[in-house]
């Protein structure tokens, strides 16, 4: 799947929110999985279960959005009154993730044990579950605008179980994705051993290297929580992934097909980024002054990239 798509935000949201001011920020996609990855069992275990959590982080993130599109009208000291300007907005609903659940249960309970991290999804899970049944409440409530009927006494109700819910989900996810990004990276680096055992840095083992090293960048992207980059990591993260691409010109010298479908998007890509540090040097790291138009721009380009590379590892035989 695809970074998170990009929305406009108050600079009160965490991650994904929606207000007149069109300043957005972005969260990492899930790893391309190469196509063929030697058949180490172990690895492969490892990836399905990376796969489960990463399907379930995923699809998740609707209730984030659902939250923070509440928290755009909403004053949430006091609570609705049935009186705000954009109370049609309220909440998104929210997908349905019984089967990403059902398989992110499964997966903890499948080797290779990782005990924080399994802990982590089942907390996560738990949590999800009790703020999910509230947004729906309330999206069906906002939508049908029952508030006019009772004078928004059910929505205050809701308000005052959604927060303590909201705010446990959002606790439980950072500590969820920081144990996933982590697992994520371990693996990454396992499977690119795997695939140059096999087979050399051919195109396969190009297209890995570029996205781990695509992705190392976007973890470092500025978030709606903290809008201000650590340049040290950006800079780290974006000096390993213009190795990738130098390393990939070196493997076009000897075989001018290059890596099929990705190789001029990457490339691209990496100017975008110098672009955008430089912007983000003379701001001091805040995206907000000046350049969140790159912010959106590098992650549309991104989720290209995420689709181009299913597609060319499907293509490399």
């Amino acid at each position: 799947m695809q970074a998170s798509r990009l929305l406009s935000l108050t600079l009160a949201a965490l991650l994904c929110s929606v207000s007149a001011a069109p300043l957005a920020f972005a969260q990492a996609a899930p790893q391309t999985a190469a196509k063929k990855p030697a058949q180490d069992p172990e690895l492969q275990a490892a990836i399905a279960k990376s796969n489960a959590y990463t399907s379930l982080s995923n699809r998740t993130i609707r209730a984030i959005e659902s939250w923070d599109r509440y928290k755009s009208w909403v004053d949430m000291k006091k609570g609705p009154t049935g009186k705000e300007r954009y109370i049609s907005y309220g909440l998104y609903s929210l997908y349905d993730v019984k089967d990403e659940i059902a398989k992110a249960e499964a997966a903890a309970g499948q080797p290779p044990a990782q005990p924080e991290l399994d802990a982590a999804v089942k907390r996560y899970i738990a949590a999800y579950q009790e703020l999910a049944p509230l947004i729906t409440r309330a999206e069906r409530y906002y939508e049908r605008k029952d508030y006019r009927e009772d004078n928004a006494a059910e929505g205050r109700e809701l308000h005052a179980k959604m927060v303590p819910a909201a705010e446990a989900f959002l606790r439980e996810r950072t500590v969820f994705g920081n144990q996933l990004n982590g697992y994520k990276k371990g693996i990454d680096a396992r499977e690119l051993a795997a695939i140059e055992a096999s087979e050399g840095r051919q195109a396969r083992w190009q297209l890995r290297n570029i996205m781990i090293n695509a992705r190392a960048v976007m973890d470092v992207m500025p978030s709606n929580e903290k809008p201000i980059v650590d340049l040290a990591a950006f800079d780290t993260a974006l000096a390993g992934y213009s190795g990738a691409i130098k390393e990939m010109d070196r493997f076009k010298d000897s075989n001018p097909s290059g890596v099929p479908m990705i190789d001029s998007s990457a490339s691209s890509w990496l100017g975008n980024l110098r672009d955008f540090r430089e912007k983000l040097g003379k701001s001091k790291g805040d995206v907000r002054k000046g350049a969140a138009n790159d912010a959106n721009r590098i992650v549309s380009s991104y989720n290209m990239m995420v689709s181009m590379a299913d597609s060319a590892a499907r293509m490399i035989r």
